[in-house]
């Protein structure tokens, strides 16, 4: 990750500080976490401003670093946006008339990408919730 971003060190077992990101967790060194997350029988998946005010908490409870929120309307319904993050972002697309809303939630570095999924289960109250885990950037030797 570029920009102004002070050194921290990511990668554990007495390895240099690094500044990428990488994170090194179960044996493996990765570049980070990246949740597939899709919400069944959801509520205010219309609701711009709850969408908002969620995703940010989900970053915060994460331990990410906000840096932008985009979101896009359609007509008649359905919402799409990101929440960009120094450590990566968190997207959704939702599809009200379905109860239905796909979430991509990607973060590297010292966060917790799994903290997010309680705030997104009170916030929409999901009659279910499916979860895929895809590792980014598997470093290889």
């Amino acid at each position: 990750m570029a920009g102004n971003l002070e050194k921290l060190s990511i990668v554990e077992d007495g390895q240099e500080d690094r500044l990428d990101y990488f994170v090194q967790k179960d044996g493996l060194t990765f570049a980070g976490t990246h949740l597939i997350i899709d919400l069944w029988g959801g509520l205010g998946l219309n609701d711009p401003e709850l969408i908002e005010t969620t995703l940010r908490e989900c970053a915060k409870v994460s331990g990410a670093t906000v840096l932008h929120f985009h979101i896009h309307a359609f007509e008649p319904d359905g919402l799409s946006g990101v929440l960009v993050l120094a450590e990566s972002h968190i997207s959704f697309h939702s599809w009200p008339e379905r109860r239905f809303m796909a979430l991509d939630v990607f973060m590297c570095g010292k966060t917790d990408p799994y903290k997010s999924i309680p705030v997104l289960k009170n916030a929409f109250k999901p009659e279910s919730l499916q979860l895929n885990e895809i590792k980014r950037g598997i470093v290889s030797d």
